[in-house]
């Protein structure tokens, strides 16, 4: 299998995942019916996973975060492009092979409170999967279900009870303890942290941040929270308009970002103590450099040259190839002049 292009190699081990050149657009519909305009979600994306290593999506809503992430679970299918998963293309997958590799990419969805079944008591939802992979008998079950939530920080008096009977910290911990169950070898968290509380937000990193040192667990942690992303991951894809602009890794990129759009972002995370004054004051920053372009109308050149305050001739005409520099990658005209 080839390496994707622009990506660093790491020679010492094969990745688990590989992603070379994805593509999704989405035909955009006028009031008419007809359009010769579309949507291009994830545009030209390639990076590699290695075992063991968490690694961070980060942009900001719209940049295609969540596509590349679906993408990746095959729950949505690519335009062009490939992806491999310890060397094998999961377009390719049917039967048997595909319900192995279902049970070895696991997710963590955003929002826990839609991720659970309403009438189901939890030890009937976190059994589930044993019983779909056919990973326990019976009369194992239960004992499973409470290892489970003994490894989430949970006890058995959890088994009879409802969704609805728990916060929203705790339904995400019995969503992260169904995705556990059946030993996956990656996980994808997709803002698994956005819609909880503050409070709850560092004990759910936490947990994850365990189980990932315990288990050896590869992660996908898709975030828009800078904060959080620097705590847990290894290396950082940066997105734009469904491009990758930068990717390295995660002290690189906060020590010393490369792309404008990079600087943005790090300048506008948050250094205030309330969450309502991060959000503000993200936001105004952002908002400040201008607003982002429809997916469906990008501007010619580099996506992000209306917004750069570094921006120079041959950003309005030719969009940036990603480039490796050491060990990083960075798509800016930028870096040809420097």
């Amino acid at each position: 299998m080839n390496n994707p292009s622009n990506m660093p190699e790491h020679r010492n081990e094969d990745p688990l995942l590989s992603v070379s050149d994805i593509r999704k657009y989405y035909q955009v519909k006028t009031n008419f019916g007809a359009s010769n305009k579309w949507h291009r979600a994830v545009d030209g994306v390639s990076f590699n996973i290695r075992k063991g290593n968490v690694f961070a999506v980060v942009g900001e809503s719209g940049c295609g975060k969540s596509t590349v992430a679906r993408l990746i679970l095959r729950l949505l299918e690519p335009t062009s492009g490939d992806i491999y998963f310890k060397g094998r293309a999961i377009s390719s997958l049917k039967g048997e092979d595909l319900r192995r590799f279902r049970r070895s990419v696991q997710i963590i969805f955003q929002d826990p409170f839609a991720s659970l079944n309403p009438r189901m008591r939890i030890i009937d939802a976190l059994s589930e999967p044993y019983k779909i992979h056919k990973l326990a008998s019976r009369s194992e079950l239960s004992g499973r279900v409470v290892e489970l939530l003994s490894k989430v920080g949970l006890n058995e008096d959890a088994l009879a009870k409802y969704p609805h009977e728990f916060s929203g910290g705790q339904r995400q911990r019995i969503c992260i303890a169904r995705t556990l169950a059946v030993s996956p070898e990656l996980i994808v968290a997709d803002e698994p942290l956005s819609a909880l509380d503050v409070s709850i937000q560092a004990q759910i990193l936490n947990l994850l941040q365990s189980i990932r040192q315990d288990s050896g667990i590869s992660m996908i942690f898709i975030s828009h929270d800078l904060r959080v992303v620097r705590y847990i991951s290894d290396e950082i894809a940066v997105m734009y308009l469904g491009k990758i602009v930068e990717l390295g890794k995660t002290e690189d990129i906060f020590s010393a970002p490369k792309h404008p759009y990079t600087e943005l972002l790090l300048s506008s995370a948050p250094k205030l103590k309330y969450r309502i004054k991060y959000d503000i004051g993200m936001f105004k920053k952002i908002s400040d450099s201008g607003d982002i372009p429809n997916a469906a109308d990008i501007p010619p050149g580099c996506p992000f040259h209306p917004r750069c305050s570094k921006m120079i001739g041959p950003c309005e005409t030719l969009c940036p190839e990603l480039k490796t520099i050491g060990e990083s990658s960075v798509a800016c005209h930028l870096i040809d002049v420097a």
